[in-house]
């Protein structure tokens, strides 16, 4: 008998029937055979019981007649209905009248492991059907995609039941059969056949979407994102929506979950090709595929995906290439101000400071930009690096200030604090002295009032209050705010330390400055302590532990260098660490090499500064500790020949300046204009620096033109600054 006549002859019939079943399962009432089965091609169906009873004795009337065409269709494509077919039904009428706790108890009458079984046999088959025609030899035929839909999308629904009533593990471990069912059916993905059905595609759709959520609710990070990245390698024919909306959840994921996920392992590769080896590549490489897709038009204009995008290039030291992503992206996608500003941040962070600043200057100079608060916060803080800056940096503070209109304590604080810090700049390059007593006392002002705007304490206005006070010698304050500092910070900062320790140097008191010192080298790791072991050295030197010091020096260099090895090269997050490793090595090597002169263990001397010489050719520090060596040997000519190589180099270089001076006048072959010159440019370059005075006291003396006064006042103002100098410089 055709289907259709079939359908003529018993169709009529058909709702009545499973209107009638449905009731008795509601009901809890035994469906009897006889009633289904008035002739050879009735409705087949198994005998069952529910052990519970509805809580609604209402049904509505479009949420049940939606039901019994589901059954209607199961049973034009097969013949008839099962009992895991018509407890999906059920389960579904009672979850979309809201009854979860009912659907849960119906659809836990499925037996799902065999239902899967079915299933996954059923996939495979029709797989196969689309090569070979399906052999005689198959007496059970598969199953209907309808019934493969209904039956999936019961186990979903069961998913849903779990988790509204907080069982997330359960409803993961559910889930994931849904998935794991069609994945074994069908390894190399959805054909055609099977994901031209909407109904499943929609529900296979919801169930990959769903698993990692359920597993981060249940607590399993590593669940979580396993089902993440299966969701993204399986071919599960998603649409670009679904797939976008995966990639940009999993990579917030990987950034802010606190999760260490291990490197994934691809079932296929090709060769060279790129494999993230931590959270952070992972989430970059996931972010820009969402930017690709929205270069080519395939999502929408998502700003979420660049604020991600910049958190993670920035964490991982690639400002560089987020200012490329930046620069690509069309305009109009990102307003002016914002892409001037990231750009800046990106370029400021690489060190490149000029073009930061360059970036803000034409961001800042249009006054169309209101509330520019933190792009002219950023600019003054790059000119306070910056000479040549500094009175640009000040206007930028100020304008901050009046924008603000005390709007911000905390932002505030923060431009009065760069501000203190500008002017303290200035302060140093003033050229009378009541100028500069009037900028060092608005500079701590600024500080004072910047430390009163906080709600809590910033160690950075500490700091800078700290050493404001040293530089103007003002030596109790100094080590008053020193100590404060490194009780904030509760000793995690090398800095606050080191500062410390230069404070109690310039009171004399070596031993407490090596203790701090020595303190700090027991709670910070091996990689950190160059620094350290640097001043330690110096204390050494000043208290005339020449022996100690040579050994410290040999101790920091091992360091530098098996660090420098295990940074590797090429390493865009290390090259900041590398290049200041640089530096430390080669002061280092100039400061042993200033040792074995004093000692006059020449040939020692001279291995350490071609050991620096390896690192810069161009140095004026090396040069100068080779006019050193050569003065230390009698060999003034050279040595002064090495003193102009260094300022060749280095113009400004005070010490070359100073030593210049000396060995000009004890050769006499110059005139004392030339060498007051050298000397009076080292005090303006350095105006604490004391071996400049007592040259110059020396010099007046030695003039006949001069007056004594002149020479008293160069030696008073000498020794009140070597009896408060630092074993180094307290910046």
């Amino acid at each position: 008998m055709t289907l259709k006549k079939w359908m003529k002859r018993w169709g009529l019939g058909i709702r009545g029937k499973l209107w009638k079943m449905m009731k008795c399962m509601r009901s809890g009432e035994q469906l009897r055979l006889d009633d289904m089965a008035s002739s050879s091609e009735s409705l087949a169906t198994r005998d069952y019981s529910v052990s519970y009873s509805s809580q609604a004795a209402g049904v509505d009337t479009k949420v049940e007649n939606s039901n019994i065409e589901e059954a209607e269709s199961s049973l034009r494509e097969s013949g008839y209905l099962n009992y895991e077919e018509a407890r999906a039904l059920l389960g579904r009428l009672e979850y979309q009248k809201g009854n979860i706790e009912a659907a849960l108890h119906v659809f836990e009458g499925i037996d799902i492991a065999s239902v899967s079984s079915k299933i996954k046999a059923s996939l495979s088959r029709r797989c196969e059907q689309q090569n070979r025609r399906r052999s005689q030899s198959d007496t059970a035929p598969p199953m209907s995609m309808h019934a493969i839909s209904l039956l999936l999308e019961a186990i979903f629904l069961k998913v849903k039941s779990l988790q509204g009533l907080g069982l997330f593990e359960e409803a993961a471990q559910s889930c994931k059969m849904i998935l794991d069912t069609i994945e074994s059916a069908l390894p190399e993905g959805l054909p055609e056949s099977v994901s031209s059905d909407c109904k499943l595609q929609d529900i296979l759709n919801k169930a990959v979407e769903l698993l990692p959520e359920l597993w981060k609710l249940a607590g399993s990070p590593q669940e979580a994102i396993l089902s993440y990245r299966r969701a993204l390698l399986y071919y599960w024919n998603l649409d670009t929506e679904t797939t976008s909306k995966i990639e940009k959840e999993f990579a917030v994921f990987l950034l802010y979950s606190g999760c260490d996920a291990s490197p994934p392992n691809l079932r296929s590769q090709v060769e060279e090709s790129f494999v993230p080896r931590n959270n952070i590549e992972e989430a970059i490489l996931l972010l820009l595929i969402l930017l690709r897709k929205f270069a080519v038009k395939k999502i929408e204009w998502d700003p979420t995906i660049m604020y991600h995008l910049s958190f993670a290039l920035s964490v991982s030291g690639e400002q560089r290439t987020l200012a490329h992503q930046v620069e690509e992206l069309l305009p109009g996608i990102m307003e002016r101000r914002e892409r001037y500003s990231i750009l800046a941040l990106c370029y400021h962070g690489e060190g490149e400071e000029m073009i930061a600043l360059n970036l803000l200057r034409n961001l800042l100079r249009n006054r169309g930009n209101p509330d520019c608060v933190l792009e002219l916060l950023v600019a003054s803080k790059i000119c306070a690096k910056n000479m040549v800056c500094v009175e640009e940096g000040i206007s930028y503070a100020s304008r901050a200030l009046s924008e603000l209109h005390g709007r911000c304590n905390q932002m505030a604080s923060v431009a009065n604090r760069l501000q203190g810090i500008l002017l303290s700049t200035q302060s140093r390059s003033v050229a009378s002295d009541s100028e500069r007593i009037s900028k060092q006392s608005e500079a701590l002002e600024m500080l004072e009032r910047a430390e009163k705007l906080t709600i809590e304490r910033d160690p950075s206005i500490i700091f800078h209050l700290s050493l404001e006070n040293a530089e103007q010698r003002k030596l109790d304050a100094a080590l008053h705010h020193a100590k404060q500092l490194l009780k904030l910070e509760a000793g995690s900062s090398v800095r606050s330390y080191i500062l410390l320790a230069r404070i109690l140097s310039a009171q004399k008191r070596f031993v407490d400055a090596e203790n701090v010192i020595n303190t700090a080298l027991d709670q910070t790791g091996k990689w950190d302590q160059g620094e350290l072991l640097r001043t330690k050295a110096k204390l050494q030197i000043a208290q005339g532990q020449l022996k100690n010091a040579i050994e410290t020096y040999t101790r920091l260099l091992a360091i530098i260098q098996v660090r420098t090895k295990s940074l590797g090269a090429g390493k865009n997050l290390a090259k900041n660490r590398r290049h200041s490793n640089r530096s430390l090595e080669m002061e280092a090597w100039h400061d042993l090499a200033n040792v074995y002169t004093s000692l006059s263990q020449w040939r020692d001397a001279e291995v350490c500064l071609s050991k620096s010489k390896t690192l810069s050719p161009y140095s004026a520090s090396r040069w100068h500790s080779t006019g050193l060596l050569y003065e230390a040997k009698g060999l003034h000519q050279e040595a002064l020949k090495a003193f102009k190589a260094a300022l060749d180099v280095e113009p400004n270089h005070v010490p070359s300046l100073v030593s210049t001076a000396c060995v000009l006048r004890r050769l006499g072959s110059q005139s004392i204009p030339i060498i007051r010159t050298f000397l009076t440019d080292a005090i303006r370059l350095d105006k604490t620096n004391h071996s400049a005075w007592y040259n110059l006291g020396l010099l007046y003396k030695a003039d006949p033109s001069s007056s004594v006064l002149e020479a008293a006042e160069c030696f008073e103002a000498a020794a009140f600054l070597e009896d408060s100098a630092p074993v180094e410089s307290f910046r």
